[in-house]
């Protein structure tokens, strides 16, 4: 597993609004997008692609297009949702699946309450969308039931991460041979005992969408 951290000014900038308690619900969606926007052009830089040319008004030329079967992008439900429009205004031909996972806050374990995925992944790059990797255990879920399905790429994007999700999440897929790439904005301190990330910037789902239920 590899975990890279995006340093981009503008990525700092937005994270540090977003982290900020007196951000609105509406401020905070319209920055989570351009966020993704910004972490997605580093996790597709292993997209996959087919040679190609095209006719310019001068001169044939050499290029590339997206090859196919095309990436699936998987929003883990509900703050994964808050990621997708960020994502797809990079790659809007992409297709999309979704994934609905919980996390009992007693165990911290990942349980399946929902998904509408292809039941046959093989060859597929998938890109999950998940804000917060706190204790891991949620992508990794996330991770194992995609490769179960034949995926045999994974990307992940992260707004942010803790040292112990990404330790648990490494422990977890030890043995997969499947490539896992995590791309975040910044990796922060630690989890607190309810397993919150420190500093982090609160529930990512209550802050998109307000407190439900």
């Amino acid at each position: 597993m590899r975990t890279q951290v995006v340093d981009h000014p503008l990525v700092t900038h937005k994270l540090t609004t977003l982290r900020d308690e007196s951000t609105d619900s509406p401020t905070f969606r319209a920055l989570t997008e351009e966020l993704v926007a910004l972490l997605a052009y580093e996790a597709t830089r292993d997209v996959r692609v087919a040679p190609v040319q095209v006719q310019t008004p001068v001169a044939v030329a050499d290029g590339v297009r997206l090859a196919a079967p095309k990436p699936l992008v998987v929003p883990i439900l509900r703050a994964g949702l808050g990621m997708l429009d960020g994502f797809m205004r990079l790659l809007p031909t992409a297709e999309v699946g979704f994934l609905g996972m919980v996390r009992n806050e007693d165990t911290l374990e990942a349980s399946t309450y929902a998904e509408r995925l292809p039941e046959d992944l093989s060859g597929r790059q998938c890109y999950v969308l998940d804000p917060m990797l706190a204790t891991g255990g949620t992508l990794a879920a996330a991770i194992r039931f995609l490769t179960n399905r034949g995926a045999d790429h994974i990307t992940a994007i992260c707004l942010l991460a803790a040292p112990e999700g990404c330790e648990r999440l490494a422990a977890d897929l030890e043995g997969l041979d499947v490539p896992v790439t995590v791309v975040t904005a910044a990796m922060d301190e630690k989890l607190n005992e309810k397993g919150y990330i420190v500093p982090g910037l609160g529930d990512a789902g209550d802050r998109l969408y307000g407190v439900a239920g």
